[in-house]
């Protein structure tokens, strides 16, 4: 089965990124035979910068992401909306990449389920 996920949230402030990795994590961890891809839109695209200091015992989503890059998704964040928000060029977490909408829409017609956040 393939699965996308699509986050539109920033990576703090609200819960959405958080529990949207935290499912991606699950789906790995139960569901090994899962193809997981996880695609970054609007505010959402800062969750793949590099970096990030959380305060102690506060979740990290630079280190959620990159716990399922290594678990083998692959992860896209929006090009326009990398662009508009200044982080085009900006050190991302190992594995995400610039994508395009043309491959949110490949991704789409790909996945046997999508799941928004």
């Amino acid at each position: 089965m393939k699965v996308l996920i699509i986050v539109n949230d920033a990576p703090y402030g609200s819960e959405k990124a958080y529990n949207a990795l935290r499912l991606a994590m699950m789906l790995q961890r139960d569901h090994k035979d899962a193809a997981l891809r996880v695609f970054l839109l609007g505010d959402a695209v800062t969750a793949a910068l590099s970096g990030q200091q959380t305060p102690q015992g506060y979740y990290n989503i630079e280190r959620m992401l990159s716990e399922v890059v290594n678990g083998g998704a692959e992860v896209l964040l929006c090009k326009t909306c990398s662009t508009a928000r200044g982080i085009a060029g900006h050190k991302l977490v190992e594995g995400a990449r610039v994508g395009t909408m043309a491959d949110l829409a490949r991704w789409v017609v790909e996945s046997d389920r999508v799941l928004t956040f």
